[in-house]
């Protein structure tokens, strides 16, 4: 039976040719289906680097930065902010970008500068990029017209808080570590600090916000009563142990922030003279940031100095 069938299969084929077109078609529809189906798996297999679209990333941006890697860092920022134009975190995180590169470049985050307050007060003020400086405050304003701009659609929207609260911690940081204007830094802390709260209200699980008082708290602690007494007045309050605290908290469940939070903890803790918390804290950075030299470099200087 089964070969007369084919036979008159083969008959038909020759009689309508249709028929055997569109049989023909029908493979070359399931081929196509089949290879189509392959590519798509082969693609999922595929590292990130080997296709063709990569979606930005402000986390590649943020480990970037913390890898000392600034060109692909400021490009991750870059293709985010025109994927989403309108989104202040993206000018935002382009500052911190500047900023860290600025730190880098003059050796601010070395903690010999903060092992005393004397050797804080009686460091050097650095010599800024005026390109850099140009580029970090730009970015900061056009984070903060965003923000506002959403803010003033939706007072609760949570990136424009972020980005509000990360544009005060940032200046303060600038105004700091590289301009040596601490008493304008203590008010622009106490700026991000007021933005941070309002986040919280918001969205308490966005940790990185404590990261915006933490440090600042510890510093004014350890003032003397009477400068913590002035700067009470002006609605600045110090207390080490709860700055220590917010630090932690950011550290341990922090997001775009963790990293920095732990450098900070690291510093304190040198001034702290808790060098094996400090130790303990490089080496974790060092694990997780192989390239950045920082690390190594801090760990050896305290090795040496037990």
């Amino acid at each position: 039976m089964l070969p007369h069938v084919r036979a008159r299969n083969s008959d038909l084929n020759e009689m309508y040719p249709s028929r055997r077109m569109i049989h023909d078609n029908k493979l070359r529809v399931s081929r196509t289906k089949l290879l189509t189906a392959a590519l798509a798996i082969l693609c999922v297999c595929l590292p990130a680097s080997a296709k063709e679209i990569v979606t930005p990333s402000l986390d590649r941006g943020f480990r970037d930065l913390y890898d000392l890697n600034f060109g692909h860092a400021q490009k991750e920022f870059d293709d985010w902010e025109r994927a989403y134009p309108d989104n202040p975190v993206g000018p935002v995180s382009e500052a911190a970008g500047l900023l860290f590169s600025e730190f880098h470049r003059l050796g601010v985050l070395e903690s010999q500068f903060y092992e005393s307050d004397s050797a804080f007060s009686s460091r050097k003020k650095p010599v800024s990029d005026p390109s850099i400086r140009d580029r970090f405050h730009a970015a900061l304003d056009r984070a903060e017209s965003l923000a506002r701009t959403q803010l003033a659609k939706d007072p609760k929207d949570r990136d424009a808080l972020f980005a509000m609260t990360l544009s005060s911690g940032l200046k303060a940081d600038y105004a700091a570590l590289i301009e040596n204007r601490n008493l304008a830094s203590l008010h622009l802390t106490k700026e991000a600090g007021a933005w941070a709260q309002r986040l919280l209200a918001v969205d308490p699980n966005c940790y990185d916000a404590h990261l915006a008082t933490g440090f600042s708290k510890y510093i004014v602690g350890t003032m003397a009563a009477p400068v913590r007494w002035f700067l009470r007045l002006s609605g600045v309050s110090g207390d080490k142990q709860a700055g220590l605290a917010e630090l932690q908290l950011t550290a341990e469940r922090g997001h775009y922030l963790a990293p920095f939070a732990r450098i900070l903890l690291a510093i304190a803790y040198v001034r702290e003279k808790d060098k094996p918390r400090a130790l303990q804290l490089l080496a974790s950075l060092h694990d997780e940031f192989p390239d950045n030299p920082l690390f190594v470099r801090e760990m050896a200087r305290l090795e040496a100095n037990r």
